[in-house]
């Protein structure tokens, strides 16, 4: 099979770290704030939170554990006096006067047809499938959902029921097996 000349490769040049602290001044300029959730102390995040600030965008740092290395950097910004939050509402409200305008945005609740997956109760003979599936040898939960022809809502239920009845162990990589 005949190769294309290199001229009519297509490039894509992928990540490379030294793009970064670039597309990250983009962003935090084309943004009215920067939201820093988890960022160790030596973060790429910590840069885009130093471009914010050098812009005039407001920073924003979600707090983590003290003990938690990965919440190093966003408890520092927090010291350094970045806005903290905990909730969306906390951005809101700093945002608005910003801004200049609300950001009411009616929330709809999604139309329900039937029960959801939480108010199914597993029947009998789901329950008997399903425990029939189950044996000594460890077996995938999406093995146990193809299987016994039933929705994972419902798989998960007896499981946990299993679980808590002592009945069930639970392996690594989604498997589980009768005791």
């Amino acid at each position: 099979m005949p190769r294309a000349p290199p001229s009519l490769k297509c490039r894509w040049p992928g990540s490379r770290a030294r793009d970064f602290p670039r597309r990250n001044r983009l962003i935090s300029g084309l943004s009215a704030c920067v939201v820093i959730v988890e960022a160790a102390r030596r973060s790429g995040s910590l840069i885009a939170a130093q471009l914010a600030g050098e812009q005039g965008r407001e920073v924003f740092a979600v707090p983590g554990s003290p003990l938690d290395p990965r919440a190093e950097g966003t408890n520092g910004l927090l010291k350094q006096g970045a806005i903290m939050v905990t909730e969306a509402d906390d951005v809101i409200a700093a945002l608005v006067p910003i801004l200049g305008r609300s950001f009411d945005v009616p929330i709809e609740e999604p139309a329900r047809e039937g029960p959801g997956p939480l108010d199914v109760e597993p029947g009998d003979d789901e329950r008997a499938r399903i425990v029939g599936l189950l044996g000594p040898t460890p077996v995938s939960i999406d093995d146990l959902v193809r299987l016994s022809g039933t929705s994972p809502a419902i798989v998960r239920t007896v499981l946990l029921d299993l679980e808590i009845a002592g009945r069930v162990e639970r392996h690594g990589a989604a498997l589980v097996s009768l005791l």
